[in-house]
């Protein structure tokens, strides 16, 4: 492989990407880019083209359409290239049942081309990095879903791949291994230059990535930082309490603020909470009793693009071939 196909500023760059079974469109040209060592997610319902997208980009399944490049490597010109730079953890297991968790490390080092004075080392991290080391000699098929998920994830870490890929990483595992897992991979991002690209439904582990898509029926509907997606879907919120509700929910309303009364406790949506509390309370003749703020959430950034998603699909006239391109 000559230099020419090596391009060293992105990790993963998807152009047009497309997937089709039959009339039905899996993934609809999709573009996006991931850059080296960013930690990136793609969220969407189930059956929303992720898992497909993520299969592509792998070398597992090819596309019907557009082009990918991984690690440099054109994904459907230089598909051994490609797996030996990435790691993969997969929604279904894909350990050996038979063999032991030792076994199963050491057959996918050798797999990998590992260096034999490497391999005793490789192994050992392994084991410790989620706390498998009790578990070295057990039969995989006899241990818990979440023992086997965290065998799953270290063995994808075994080869250093410059890459990894994370398919619902987080199932099976207890809320105290997921944290421990997302240390270690921070770690290896800063250590090595470590590139995550990742699906997920778990909301409190998007907070901690560096920008995500939102997935919808195949097409990417939105890509950005968390924080700017939840800025750009509305208005924060603060939830008011006076010794008089009544009253100064009417000052409120007739000094123009967008407020509304919910059980004992008055919303008002302003578009900078910091900046609008004083100014809010300025409005109010009566003493506050609590003042909360609350800002939109990424439940709120998934609810809102997709539901503009369905929005516009509805109203299109349908048509043979639709693509879209999103970019940040």
């Amino acid at each position: 492989m000559d230099g020419s196909d090596m391009r060293q500023s992105l990790a993963i760059e998807v152009t047009d990407l497309a997937k089709y079974y039959g009339r039905h469109r899996a993934v609809a040209g999709i573009s996006f880019d991931v850059a080296d060592g960013e930690i990136f997610a793609l969220l969407g319902r189930n059956g929303a083209g992720k898992s497909t997208t993520m299969k592509m980009l792998s070398t597992l399944m090819l596309p019907s359409g557009g082009r990918a490049r991984v690690a440099g490597y054109d994904t459907v010109r230089s598909p051994r290239e490609v797996r030996h730079r990435i790691g993969f953890v997969f929604q279904e297991s894909t350990l050996d049942p038979a063999l032991t968790v030792l076994e199963n490390l050491r057959f996918h080092a050798t797999l990998y081309g590992t260096p034999r004075r490497q391999l005793d080392e490789r192994i050992e991290y392994a084991l410790m990095l989620l706390g498998l080391e009790p578990h070295a000699k057990a039969i995989v098929a006899r241990l818990s879903g979440g023992l086997a998920r965290r065998l799953e994830i270290v063995r994808a870490l075994l080869h250093k791949p410059k890459i990894l890929f994370l398919d619902e990483p987080s199932l099976g595992l207890d809320p105290p291994t997921r944290t421990r897992l997302w240390q270690e991979i921070r770690h290896l991002r800063e250590r090595d230059g470590l590139t995550v690209l990742m699906t997920t439904h778990y909301m409190d582990e998007v907070e901690n990535v560096d920008r995500l898509a939102i997935v919808n029926a195949g097409e990417l509907v939105a890509i950005d930082t968390p924080s700017r997606l939840k800025a750009a879907v509305g208005l924060d919120r603060i939830r008011l309490s006076t010794t008089n509700n009544a009253l100064a929910l009417h000052q409120l309303v007739a000094a123009g603020v967008p407020a509304w009364a919910e059980g004992e406790v008055i919303v008002c949506c302003v578009p900078d909470a910091e900046r609008g509390i004083g100014r809010l309370l300025g409005h109010v003749d009566v003493p506050a009793t609590s003042v909360s703020v609350q800002r939109p959430s990424l439940d709120d950034v998934f609810v809102h693009f997709t539901e503009q998603a369905l929005a516009r699909e509805a109203a299109e006239p349908p048509s043979g071939t639709h693509r879209r391109r999103v970019r940040s």
